[in-house]
């Protein structure tokens, strides 16, 4: 029975895909060169951003449902309409998908590893979206970007752990998106996620069935952490998440 729902999974799951975003792609480039015809490049980019995330939305909550469920809580509601830097933790490459999930309602770019720019089609994408990539540029240029979009009232998600884990626990961070949020006082959000590290499992690209918790953590203010440095900061928000992440999997 196991294997039969493992075969299920994955034929269907990427059969929809491959035929949802063959649809998808070329009206969102239609929809795109539309907007940019009538619309300044900022209010655009609002758009296409909006329309990302509804696709993340739709590929990782209903495609491969029921077989593989998000469980998503929000602990934060009415917490603003932002922006804010949402942090989470990393388990799997699915992990930029789930995003979706607490981006809904918002203008949002990933702050992403080089592989996501790779991807045929959907590399293009982001990188037309704003999504910035860490490795590829000097923290200085990461910084005045990083600062811009979130004046600009653009949240941004990053994964300050660089690469998923290998064993589920929470990495070091790294400490570039708190300077940038020590320097627009910006809200932080705590994002803990559990179950995406078989979904699909390092190295692999086959799903597995199961269930994905997402807690999103009431954010961090600037009155809370004003005064802190980026060292002291990202240990904060990390033991945020450990502590999070530890209750998640009791």
């Amino acid at each position: 029975m196991r294997l039969l729902k493992l075969i299920y999974l994955n034929i269907t799951f990427y059969a929809f895909y491959i035929i949802f975003s063959l649809v998808f792609i070329p009206l969102l480039t239609v929809f795109i060169v539309c907007c940019r015809l009538i619309l300044s490049h900022r209010q655009t980019m609002k758009r296409l951003r909006r329309v990302i995330v509804w696709y993340g939305t739709v590929a990782i909550r209903i495609l491969p449902f029921p077989l593989i469920r998000v469980e998503y809580k929000n602990y934060a509601r009415n917490e603003g309409r932002g922006p804010f830097i949402f942090v989470s933790n990393h388990r799997s490459s699915s992990d930029p998908f789930l995003m979706a999930c607490p981006c809904l309602f918002y203008e949002a770019i990933q702050v992403v590893n080089i592989w996501p720019f790779r991807l045929p089609v959907l590399g293009i994408i982001a990188k037309l979206a704003g999504y910035l990539s860490v490795r590829e540029m000097p923290f200085e240029d990461f910084f005045a970007k990083t600062t811009k979009l979130l004046r600009e009232g653009v949240s941004i998600v990053v994964f300050p752990e660089g690469t998923r884990s290998r064993d589920n626990s929470v990495g070091q961070f790294h400490g570039a998106i708190f300077r940038a949020a020590i320097e627009v006082k910006t809200p932080i959000v705590p994002l803990c996620i559990t179950g995406s590290e078989l979904i699909p499992p390092i190295g692999s690209m086959l799903l597995r069935p199961g269930v994905i918790k997402i807690h999103q953590l009431k954010p961090l203010l600037w009155e809370e952490y004003a005064g802190f440095s980026p060292f002291k900061l990202k240990n904060h928000v990390r033991q945020m998440i450990i502590n999070e992440v530890a209750a998640m999997e009791k």
